[in-house]
């Protein structure tokens, strides 16, 4: 761990609490770089792990249980954390603009903050709808929505816009949790009724035709009404229209579609792409600016362009720590090669799962017993951390010990 006492040579700044970066501030914990001021702003001190978000749904998980504390994994790194947002990167001066605080300087940035919602000039989307991302948003509208079903008993038409594999682990996990808490009151869950929206001709259209017909059966089993070449045209109180004039009476609309990116990163000078994520090479550095590193959702990689997905997030933590290093150290950063073929497993909201690897299927309470399994082992490794002795050290490593300028 870092104390005052060290020479700060350079400024390592990472903007966003997300996967990558809680892999960055450990393995940082683990293995100090001398003379590195490192920097944490992010809006959410508290990160929610993305891939538990469907068993908090579903009752499984507690809040805590699902989320990361950035402040004693920050303490722990030796890390300042600013609890703000970030709104515009001045790439001349080197510099953080921040929502409510003075600008941050950084030498090497990296950012990691996630997705918006994109709403693709959807009418009454963003006014009717209760966005999946960002989470940590969706989590206190899902709250909100859960009490309004509770104390308004009667009949509740609740519809997922989005049939990848987001959304139907979202349908399910919710149907699952308000049969539930309705069945603990002693009130009948009848007049819950779950539509599922998809724009292309099946479900989870990214998948094998396998995976589809494993929730193709669950959905018919649970009463769950499917409308696919359904795209959503207009959103308004109580209705959603979708093409070919339909229109489906709706009382609660949880939008799980491809995200965006914010407007910011565009204008501050960063090459994105049509949907303004930030494009990088190999290296996870962005393309216009090799200071700059960007990694999980916000980023598009592009020799490898894949699926917005936790899993990739956590895959490029390690490599964008080594990187990061690397590029403080006046060393070239190293190509990442993602893998092409990785394992699924989608929750159906009650203790099961299903499982898809290079054509394969399995499902059952096994599987999400293995997936549970794997979750909480990724959390246990940033929210239980072993104490650490002060490193009183201050020697400079050769590559930063050069640098001009002390800060």
């Amino acid at each position: 761990m870092k104390t005052s006492s060290d020479a700060i040579v350079k400024d390592l700044v990472l903007v966003g609490g997300g996967h990558s970066h809680v892999i960055v501030l450990k393995k940082f914990a683990m293995n100090p770089l001398p003379g590195v001021r490192l920097t944490v702003i992010a809006r959410d001190v508290h990160t929610p792990y993305s891939g538990m978000l469907p068993g908090y749904v579903a009752g499984h998980y507690d809040f805590d249980e699902v989320h990361i504390d950035l402040r004693p994994l920050c303490q722990f790194a030796g890390a300042r954390l600013y609890n703000d947002t970030a709104v515009k990167i001045d790439t001349q001066a080197k510099r953080v603009i921040c929502h409510g605080r003075p600008a941050v300087p950084y030498d090497v940035l990296s950012i990691n903050i996630g997705s918006t919602p994109s709403f693709n000039d959807i009418a009454g989307a963003a006014d009717y709808t209760t966005p999946v991302k960002p989470i940590n948003n969706f989590i206190d509208r899902w709250d909100s929505l859960v009490a309004r079903v509770l104390n308004s008993p009667g009949q509740h038409r609740i519809g997922v816009v989005g049939a990848g594999a987001g959304g139907m682990e979202l349908l399910l996990a919710a149907q699952h949790r308000l049969g539930n808490l309705l069945a603990e009151r002693g009130q009948s869950a009848d007049g819950l009724e779950f539509h599922l929206i998809s724009r292309s001709d099946r479900i989870l259209p990214d998948f094998g035709q396998a995976v589809g017909r494993r929730f193709e059966r669950r959905l018919r089993a649970r009463g769950v009404h499917v409308h696919d070449h359904a795209e959503a045209t207009e959103v308004a109180p109580g209705r959603l229209s979708v093409t070919g004039g339909k229109t489906i009476a709706l009382d609660e609309i949880l939008w799980v579609t491809a995200a965006s990116a914010p407007s910011w990163l565009a204008d501050s000078g960063l090459d994105v792409d049509d949907a303004g994520f930030i494009q990088v090479r190999d290296t996870l550095q962005s393309t216009s600016h090799d200071d700059i590193f960007a990694a999980g959702d916000i980023a598009a990689v592009v020799n490898h362009p894949r699926p917005k997905a936790g899993v990739f997030a956590v895959r490029q933590g390690p490599p964008l720590n080594d990187n990061l290093r690397r590029v403080l150290l006046s060393q070239p950063a190293r190509p990442f090669s993602p893998q092409e073929n990785f394992l699924v497993l989608i929750t159906t909201g009650d203790k099961n799962a299903v499982a898809a690897k290079w054509g394969w299927t399995a499902e059952g309470r096994w599987v999400w017993r293995w997936k549970d399994w794997i979750d909480r082992r990724f959390m246990d490794k940033y929210n239980d951390l072993p104490d650490m002795d002060e490193d009183e050290k201050t020697d400079l490593p050769a590559g930063l010990a050069s640098a001009d300028v002390v800060k």
